[in-house]
């Protein structure tokens, strides 16, 4: 058993950079060797087109990579690939660096607003094992809050620096959310991205014909997403471009709450339209952060609506720096000071 190839254009930080090291995720994670399959090329994977394979897959990786114990997920929920959302992490944490010369903040200083949290509670459990920032993760689903709150009611190390809270209002994102005296250093969002359940479907056969199942007979093995997902986790009315608009459009309303704003953007068509709704909202400064794993192409919207001086201020009086423990002093290249 080898480990697996890695996945060009993934963050140089990111722990699966050099692919998947499956004999020592089976260390961790005896039950993932099940799982394990040879490739026609000769090389070590698991079937990804197997929902339980790439659960295992995941706890396996946050074991390993990330020190959380007994990870997991209700069945029907979205089981993300990690390194993409290590990615994400990692590139935003290199935002916040160019507002502190050139270094990723690191400590409980640093906090971070999710918005979906989701039951798999991935992004705090990576934010906090890679730099230490404290989350307050959020969810309309209440099921999904419960589920996040089990797994860190495992790993108690992590529960002190994660709060879940449930938003209520269906359409509120941020509008009503935080409490008196609370500011973050950063907002991040994987919205829903299809406009309809039958999109969900659609895409659901488009993937499952390019795992080569196409023709499978009915039944038990009818189309599926490997990594899961339901209701307000893959859909919303609108889909993605209206959710990160409806985002923008409440982000107005507490514009020095958060120093970034931040979402993924899935499908680069959306991206005419929300650079227009930052223009409508006047904000100080916007970014577009290219991301990729593999073949897949994908981005990050960033919007602040405090100028230099108040990032600055900001700064001195809640970040710190500490490599030794998080890896997270490096240089950004080519972003200012």
């Amino acid at each position: 058993m080898t480990t697996s190839p890695a996945k060009p254009g993934l963050h140089s930080r990111n722990k699966n950079l050099t692919g998947y090291d499956l004999p020592a995720l089976v260390k961790v994670a005896p039950a993932l060797h099940k799982y394990i399959i040879t490739t026609q090329a000769g090389t070590a994977s698991i079937d990804f087109a197997n929902p339980a394979a790439v659960k295992a897959l995941n706890r396996a990786i946050l074991a390993l990579n990330y020190g959380v114990c007994g990870w997991e997920i209700p069945a029907g929920y979205l089981c993300p690939p990690i390194p993409g959302r290590a990615d994400y992490i990692h590139h935003t944490a290199d935002l916040l660096a160019t507002c502190n010369k050139k270094l990723v903040p690191t400590g409980a200083g640093v906090r971070v607003l999710d918005v979906g949290v989701g039951a798999n509670c991935v992004y705090p459990l990576i934010g906090h094992a890679e730099y230490g920032w404290h989350f307050l993760g959020v969810d309309i689903d209440q099921a999904a809050l419960n589920n996040a709150s089990l797994i860190l009611g495992k790993n108690p190390a992590f529960a002190t620096a994660i709060e879940l809270r449930h938003q209520t209002v269906w359409d509120n994102i941020f509008t009503g959310l935080l409490r008196s005296g609370e500011n973050f250093e950063l907002s991040i969002c994987n919205p829903p991205f299809h406009n309809t359940p039958d999109d969900v479907i659609a895409v659901s056969q488009r993937k499952w014909n390019k795992l080569g199942k196409a023709g499978a007979p009915r039944g038990a093995n009818q189309p599926r997403l490997n990594f899961g997902g339901g209701g307000t986790e893959l859909w919303c009315n609108g889909g993605e471009r209206a959710f990160v608009i409806r985002m923008i459009e409440q982000s107005i309303n507490i514009p020095k709450r958060v120093m970034w704003f931040t979402s993924l953007v899935s499908s680069a068509d959306h991206l005419v339209h929300i650079e227009a709704a930052l223009k409508k909202a006047k904000v100080v400064e916007s970014r577009i952060t290219p991301m990729a794993q593999g073949q897949k192409q994908s981005r990050f919207v960033a919007w602040t609506f405090c100028a230099n001086g108040e990032r600055e201020k900001w700064r001195k009086a809640r970040w710190s720096s500490d490599p030794a423990r998080f890896g997270g002093a490096q240089a950004v290249p080519g972003e200012p000071v």
